[in-house]
């Protein structure tokens, strides 16, 4: 439930699950949907100017984001089968709460996230290979976080909520009107990281975007199982407006991030956003999600899926799609290419001591000491033929 925003009129017609809700005047809608899973547009008069800029070409174009990121996230899948990758944390399902929230982002604005936003991360224009490094087994960080305005992922459940309200503050007392935005799963609003963040970003008026991608599943867990009511009206408790926005809809995702990155640029401080999604696959490569899966819940969200409902608004609006599918499909299986490449190229073989690299800023004593132990360990097989 939208709890407040700058907008009077916030209503849609249909809510994501499809079911008809007729609301009393001034109610506000229980989600947020602009493009319907039949790929018609629903209405809003709150949430429709924050799109009214979206042309076809750029719909387009995030429609492609979306194909792209889900051959990204097959080929990946595909390197660890094969024994390149190590693990890999699936996002099929999830391209529209990631395209439509990291498109909406400037360049200066900061994200923060978990392990499965490698859609943001592309929008972010973080390299293929560098995705790749720590699943590979060969960094223990992916790329530089002030080259793409985008921290490594966070495997620690939720930590990365206080990072970003950290630096949202830090923001704050620069003067200046970047943004922080931190992604987590529904899981992580059950630990104590998320709760202690949204404390302080309510109580220092950060500006910071809580961004929760409900899939459902915090691993094998469903949601019913820790939120007895909507994730998003957690928020209002701290003092934050929430916004519960339908995650398979990458226009209505879109708008909900604009409104909340207009809040926080304009002094509001923090916002929640739950985007209500599925995660497909698996929650890692390591995982079987048959074992705890319910039987039709995969056809039922097929049915919802983000980038039919885009391709089938386009095709209704006249747009030729089967020449816009091609020409998207060979850009994607490129990227795939390249992204296969990039992994066999990363070094196999590396020097056992590097792993004691910039673990810490300045010379450590305990570090050194590991360092010297460990030197120790690896030298009492020199010359052991066995």
């Amino acid at each position: 439930m939208i709890v407040s925003t700058t907008h009077e009129d916030t209503r849609t017609e249909t809510p994501a699950d499809g079911s008809d809700q007729d609301l009393n005047p001034g109610q506000l809608e229980d989600i947020v949907q602009l493009i319907r899973p039949d790929g018609s547009r629903a209405e809003s008069p709150g949430f429709d100017p924050w799109v009214a800029d979206v042309t076809d070409d750029e719909l387009i174009e995030l429609y492609q984001d979306m194909v792209v990121i889900r051959r990204i996230d097959a080929e990946a899948t595909a390197l660890q089968r094969q024994g390149e990758l190590a693990l890999w944390v699936p996002l099929l399902g999830q391209e529209a709460a990631q395209i439509g929230s990291g498109r909406a982002l400037r360049s200066d604005d900061f994200v923060f996230s978990s392990y499965r936003e490698n859609g943001v991360a592309y929008t972010r224009g973080v390299g293929l290979g560098d995705m790749l490094t720590v699943w590979r087994g060969i960094a223990s960080s992916g790329w530089d976080p002030y080259a793409f305005g985008m921290a490594t992922p966070a495997v620690i459940i939720g930590a990365q909520t206080l990072h970003a309200t950290g630096y949202a503050l830090g923001c704050a007392y620069d003067g200046v009107d970047s943004v922080a935005i931190a992604y987590f799963g529904d899981g992580a609003t059950s630990q104590g990281d998320v709760n202690e963040a949204m404390v302080f970003a309510s109580s220092f008026q950060a500006p910071v975007i809580f961004f929760c991608q409900n899939n459902q599943w915090a691993i094998s867990e469903p949601v019913r199982l820790q939120a007895q009511r909507h994730i998003s009206d957690r928020a209002p408790g701290f003092g934050i407006p929430s916004i519960r926005v339908d995650g398979n809809d990458v226009l209505a995702v879109t708008a909900a991030t604009r409104i909340a990155l207009d809040r926080a640029r304009s002094g509001g401080g923090p916002t929640f956003i739950e985007a209500v999604t599925y995660r497909m696959g698996p929650h890692t490569t390591s995982d079987d999600p048959k074992r705890y899966r319910p039987a039709g819940d995969l056809e039922e969200w097929s049915r919802k899926d983000p980038i039919s409902r885009v391709s089938r608004l386009l095709e209704s609006r006249g747009v030729p799609m089967d020449e816009v599918a091609k020409r998207v499909e060979d850009k994607a299986d490129a990227v795939a290419r390249d992204m296969r490449a990039a992994c066999i190229a990363l070094d196999k073989e590396l020097d056992p001591m590097t792993v004691f690299d910039d673990v810490y800023e300045h010379p450590h004593p305990g570090l050194e000491r590991q360092r010297s132990q460990y030197a120790a360990y690896l030298a009492s097989f020199e010359g052991d033929a066995s």
